[in-house]
């Protein structure tokens, strides 16, 4: 039997799938936590459903920067443990690549978690120059020490980087693209006012938050126009109200539904679920999507006809990038669709 992304993935899919839901910490306590509950909720999903993303920028105290690039190659490389067989997905922001510590980065965690780590973000990239930099870094530290390159995450963060969005994704090693909100506004020396950092509240509709102020707006659009054009994954930035669930919930279905992300950051624990409650299909989809492909693969990805409607490869690659999600997203999938995922244990394994 031939599996559906042999038959319906082309290059828009190119890059694959990561997960929904990028967590970032940087204190060490915080790490071990955020790592033995990616583990935990491998268990519980039968996937990694979150990404871990040790941070040497945000996360070092200033003048112990060097300990914290030994820190994070300390627990990237400890072998945490998962279910079902599969690997930890663990990666690690490094300083700008103008900074003074960019390179003592690189060289310490490159060098030394390169086998461990699922990829490296690099913010406040401004330009293709940056990524080459970086990955002319990365690359030396990392010598031959792993079979295949490390993936690049970058991080957008001022209007001259929005304009080269597109360049930046087209680069074959860049795999995500985020969008960094609260340096953006403060970017624009004040035309932007400091409500488009958040999110108002449900009965508040004249606040020019992050989901309603042109320029930002204007900004994420470009940014997901960007990636899915060269078939990368595009990462909506933090919601920093994380005590209010609802808040986070609303903001990450707008990111998701309108926007059109396919992944977003946590900055802390509480905020795991909510997102991937957010990204994750409804059950009536699943249950749509599971009977058409289910239907085309009997059929051997010929035409079909349900409840009316043509239906064909372009529609099945839809349907099929819908389960492709469930499954990241820890749905409950029907048993003939989850014997798709069987065989490889998950998809960002």
């Amino acid at each position: 039997m031939i599996h559906p992304r042999e038959v319906l993935l082309g290059a828009q899919g190119a890059t694959g799938f990561l997960p929904v839901c990028d967590h970032y910490s940087g204190v060490e306590a915080r790490m071990k936590k955020s790592l033995q509950l990616q583990a935990e909720m491998t268990e519980e999903f039968g996937a990694c459903v979150f990404d871990v993303t040790l941070d040497c920028e945000d996360g070092a105290p200033a003048g112990a920067e060097v300990e914290q690039a030994h820190r994070v190659v300390e627990l990237a490389t400890a072998g945490y443990s998962q279910a079902h067989g599969i690997k930890p997905r663990i990666g690690a922001r490094l300083h700008p690549v103008d900074h003074a510590f960019f390179e003592s980065d690189a060289a310490i965690v490159a060098g030394g978690a390169a086998a461990s780590l699922a990829y490296i973000m690099i913010p406040k990239v401004e330009s293709v120059a940056d990524v080459r930099r970086a990955l002319g870094a990365i690359d030396a530290a990392v010598g031959d020490s792993r079979s295949t390159p490390i993936p690049l995450h970058v991080l957008i963060e001022s209007p001259a980087a929005v304009h080269q969005a597109f360049e930046i994704a087209r680069h074959a090693r860049v795999e995500s693209i985020s969008f960094g909100l609260m340096d953006f506004v403060s970017a624009h020396a004040g035309a932007i006012p400091s409500s488009a950092m958040g999110v108002r509240s449900a009965h508040d509709t004249e606040t020019l938050d992050q989901f309603h102020h042109p320029l930002v707006v204007r900004a994420k659009l470009e940014i997901a126009s960007a990636c899915h054009a060269a078939g990368k994954v595009p990462s909506h930035c933090v919601v920093t109200e994380f005590k209010d669930a609802q808040a986070l919930e609303k903001s990450a279905r707008q990111a998701a539904n309108a926007l059109g992300y396919t992944r977003m950051w946590s900055i802390h624990p509480d905020q795991i679920r909510p997102i991937l409650r957010a990204f994750a299909p409804s059950e009536a989809e699943v249950g749509l999507a599971s009977t058409i492909i289910w239907e085309a693969q009997r059929q051997e990805w010929a035409p079909i006809s349900l409840a009316g409607k043509l239906h064909d490869r372009a529609s099945y690659r839809y349907f099929w990038q819908v389960l492709e999600r469930a499954h990241q997203t820890g749905c409950t999938l029907p048993d003939e669709v989850r014997a798709y995922f069987s065989t490889e244990s998950a998809l960002v394994s």
